[in-house]
């Protein structure tokens, strides 16, 4: 008989649990080689897990609207139909947990990211028992830690990924595992996920509109404490890294006469402004590499491409980053077609990995929004991000001493002070400004 896990993979980086929206198969069907088997949810998207092997779903161990650790079991899978019922009571005695040197033999393989698949390490402990600080275990096992006595924080698990299991419960408290008999185990694979589609996307979820929604309404339950979704977990996560960045703000008023009259002729053809200002600040990006540069603890990090991220809420609540990549060299138009696409996969949350990570520098324009000023906070892994408020009419001294009606915005530079100075974002906010004030029409060029 063979026995088939299937692992919680790990869809991005900096994933380390997932959650499962829901499952394409049911216990009992079948799974063919290549078929998607379940949805699950990382930081930023929901990606379909394949299987590489063929056989029938018999135990879902996490249920759809659950999470998991990256690397834990969240199925078992039959080799054939006539042995889901052995698989069924292997999972009842053994709380899904197999011999961990019966599945040593075939190495499981797991995501790295969400667009390029990866093996794993050549043991099943790849992952260790404590993962950020929490211990990885099955409920049987931390259920017969507490009978027995058994300390959890002093254990290495011998189960899939290094979770503690049963056994390794028993061990501990000297008593002989009774392990259900496997002949053969191996660990699913799992192939490059794919974008979710909407036929197989959790039945609470909607296609994205054909024009996104300017701004998101967020359900909220009066007197209730509604749980952060896992987007918005990553976005916790991220805020609180910045803290530990030391960083400046640099602000700057900008005429956009030329800038609107720009949007104005060209905007039937589809252009939007979020693109124009996008190629903007990557065309004086070209003039600028350190503020395009990251921070590491070897030196600073000059970044090959000008990946420019901008600031999208989502409707459900939490932020995503969409990344034209190659803003600088990608004409008008096409950057305008890339980036409502990637608006409407990212409400869809059907982006890639590298459609959402890949930003060199990052714009936050809340001025569609009517708002005239604010500051922006630095995205982990990134030098600068640029706040960009409201285009209003200002009365304003012109050259020849008299005063005239200008439309201006402010924008502000939030900056790495590790890396760049106050002198350098300057000289940024000087270029830019210039291009947008006297030379704008080059930005269709």
């Amino acid at each position: 008989m063979s026995t088939y896990e299937v692992f919680m993979p790990a869809l991005s980086s900096t994933m380390t649990e997932g959650k499962i929206v829901s499952w394409v198969k049911s216990p009992g069907n079948k799974v063919e080689k290549g078929e998607t088997v379940v949805v699950v949810e990382s930081d930023k998207a929901d990606m379909d897990v394949e299987s590489f092997y063929e056989g029938y779903l018999a135990h879902i161990i996490v249920q759809a609207g659950e999470t998991a650790p990256v690397g834990s079991a969240i199925a078992l899978l039959a080799e054939t139909e006539a042995e889901i019922e052995t698989v069924l009571a292997q999972a009842n005695a053994s709380d899904t947990a197999l011999p961990s040197e019966a599945i040593a033999s075939t190495p499981g393989q797991i995501a790295d990211t969400a667009v390029q698949a990866s093996p794993a390490a050549e043991s099943q402990n790849a992952t260790p028992t404590h993962q950020n600080g929490r211990i990885v275990a099955s409920p049987r096992a931390r259920k017969l830690a507490k009978e027995l006595k058994v300390n959890l924080d002093t254990l290495s698990g011998s189960g899939p990924y290094g979770r503690i299991v049963a056994e390794d419960i028993e061990a501990a408290a000297g008593k002989q595992p009774v392990v259900a008999p496997v002949t053969q185990a191996k660990a699913l694979h799992v192939q490059t996920p794919a974008p979710v589609t909407q036929a197989k996307a959790s039945p609470v979820q909607t296609s994205a509109p054909s024009t996104p929604t300017p701004i998101p309404v967020v359900a909220t339950v009066s007197g209730q404490t509604v749980p952060f979704t896992t987007l918005q977990n990553a976005v916790v996560r991220n805020m609180v890294v910045s803290l530990s960045v030391p960083v400046y703000r640099v602000g700057y008023t900008i005429t956009t006469d030329g800038l609107d009259k720009l949007y104005k002729q060209i905007k039937s053809k589809g252009v939007t402004m979020t693109a124009l200002l996008a190629k903007a600040v990557a065309v004086t990006l070209q003039k600028h590499p350190l503020l395009n540069a990251s921070y590491s603890d070897q030196g600073i990090v000059y970044h090959s491409s000008i990946n420019v991220a901008v600031a999208v809420a989502m409707d459900d609540g939490g932020l995503i980053t969409p990344v034209l990549q190659n803003a600088d060299t990608v004409d008008l138009y096409s950057l305008s077609r890339n980036w409502k696409s990637l608006v409407e996969r990212a409400r869809a949350k059907q982006l890639q990995a590298d459609e959402y990570n890949s930003g060199t520098f990052t714009l936050s324009n809340l001025g569609m929004f009517g708002v005239d000023r604010f500051d922006a906070i630095l995205p982990p892994g990134q030098g600068a991000i640029l706040a960009i408020g409201a285009s209003r009419p200002q009365l304003a001294a012109t050259g020849d001493g008299m005063f005239g009606v200008q439309q201006q915005m402010q924008v502000n530079i939030t900056c790495d002070h590790r890396i760049i100075y106050g002198a350098h974002a300057a000289a940024f906010l000087q270029n830019l400004a210039k291009l947008i004030e006297t030379n704008a029409q080059s930005l269709t060029m």
